[in-house]
């Protein structure tokens, strides 16, 4: 089974390098590596360009948005699973891709996902938040739960057959492809019990009040868009079930 992982950026000098040696430190050898970059200008490709042996496909060019990105990259793809990575984030250990080839061939499902970590943007050791994603039960978005989108990983039959990021969203494009994928055609999908992903706090629908308010209203026009009803309290919840995030790891 091939893996192609998708990494967007723009001005990432500072992260990509990390998120890179993540990616092509895995033991996991059928990998495709697709890098999609936002025309940067602050010395993100001369990172890039150091690797240019170990990735499959660099394209730089400006964009309408990280989701046109993503989109970008989706086109680009080859492999069976498609995993996205961000320039922020970086896998947990070199086990990752290899956990979820297994998980997908034990379970026989097209869709999986893991935990994930949020650590301190100079300090990736530091864990400041952890989000415990927990089994796997499709009622459970109607209650505002979701996968980490970083540590979810699907079937490129998926997106072909139910199509790619809608960029009509600006901040929950994720969360209505997931909501799509699991919720609206019941994608088969299980869960991986461990962490996946480590991500840098200050994520765009997190930077300030007047961003979550935005993303609060995309999370339902997700629902929408589907022709789904949500719950009167599914968004609400949404974005209070972070709150347990914080709270220390048992």
């Amino acid at each position: 089974m091939k893996v192609s992982v998708i990494t967007v950026c723009f001005n990432s000098v500072q992260t990509i390098e990390d998120c890179v040696h993540s990616v092509i430190g895995q033991d996991y050898a059928d990998l495709e590596y697709v890098v999609i970059d936002g025309a940067s200008t602050d010395g993100t490709m001369e990172v890039l360009n150091k690797y240019r042996s170990r990735i499959s496909t660099i394209v730089s060019e400006p964009d309408k948005g990280i989701y046109d990105a993503m989109n970008k990259g989706l086109a680009q793809c080859t492999g069976d699973v498609i995993a996205i990575l961000n320039s922020d984030d970086l896998y947990r250990d070199e086990s990752v891709l290899s956990r979820v080839v297994k998980c997908l061939l034990d379970h026989d499902v097209d869709a999986c996902y893991g935990d994930l970590e949020y650590v301190d943007r100079n300090n990736t050791s530091r864990v400041v938040r952890f989000w415990k994603a927990g089994k796997y039960r499709r009622k459970k978005f109607l209650d505002g739960w979701m996968p980490p989108h970083p540590a979810f990983f699907l079937k490129r039959s998926c997106y072909e057959k139910y199509d790619y990021f809608d960029l009509r969203f600006t901040t929950s494009a994720d969360y209505e492809l997931m909501l799509r994928m699991l919720f609206k055609h019941e994608v088969s999908c299980a869960y991986i019990p461990s962490v996946m992903v480590r991500m840098r706090v200050g994520g765009q629908s997190n930077l300030s009040l007047a961003n979550r308010l935005k993303a609060n209203r995309e999370d339902r026009q997700a629902w929408l868009v589907n022709g789904l009803k949500p719950r009167f309290y599914t968004t609400i919840l949404k974005p209070l079930s972070k709150v347990g995030q914080f709270l220390k790891r048992g």
